[in-house]
């Protein structure tokens, strides 16, 4: 999508709980509050139509911006306005960036001055996890799909692209703000699955017994 030379050094920032966009993978937002609809008008006149989506990190007493240092840039690839001003958009993702400090301005939203520097990997081609169990992975999956009564379509799953597969978990089951923060900055898909899985079976312990996963 882009080279990194494309990329600009100034991007907006939108810092939502929970959001989490990855490299090649897709993020529908339903954008409502004045600033961020302000926000979107800007970034559509732009070339890239980038936004950078960022988990908050609010601490009492800490000094600085309040987001977490590392998040990964969308384009806007889809966009749809309804009836009262509101839209819904799909963030096609992009490389993760690194939040160098927070831009002073006149604009209602956030802008950050960030480095593209150490996610080159990220403007590539689709990774591969090449030790990847898949049914060892399906199992404990279906086990957390029980357990959570969740369903899905469980063909589609198992006939996915390891990266598809994996990135899409990580971005769409319910884990806390800081466990997608540990999901995005996984140096590979390999540590991201591992990362997942861990998480999956901490929510099976602490759901269903300590001896769930034994």
């Amino acid at each position: 999508m882009f080279k990194v030379s494309d990329l600009p050094g100034t991007i907006p920032i939108f810092p939502l709980p929970g959001a989490l966009l990855l490299p090649r993978s897709r993020l529908p937002l339903h954008i409502f509050e004045p600033r961020y609809l302000a926000m979107l008008d800007d970034a559509l006149k732009t070339p890239e139509r980038l936004i950078g989506m960022v988990q908050p990190n609010e601490v009492p007493g800490r000094e600085g911006p309040g987001l977490q240092s590392i998040g990964c840039v969308g384009r806007v690839t889809q966009f749809s306005e309804t009836e009262d001003g509101r839209y819904l958009i799909t963030l096609s993702g992009g490389s993760r960036f690194r939040v160098l400090r927070e831009v002073e301005g006149f604009t209602p939203y956030r802008r950050c001055e960030v480095s593209w520097d150490g996610f080159a990997q990220d403007l590539g081609g689709q990774e591969h996890d090449v030790d990847f169990d898949r049914a060892a992975f399906m199992s404990v999956l279906e086990r957390y799909f029980d357990t959570m009564d969740l369903s899905t379509d469980w063909e589609t799953l198992r006939e996915a692209e390891d990266e598809l597969l994996i990135n899409s978990l990580s971005m769409l089951l319910d884990f806390a703000p800081e466990d997608k923060q540990a999901l995005l900055e996984a140096p590979s898909l390999a540590t991201r699955r591992e990362t997942l899985v861990t998480l999956i079976e901490f929510a099976l312990r602490g759901g269903a017994g300590e001896d769930v996963m034994q």
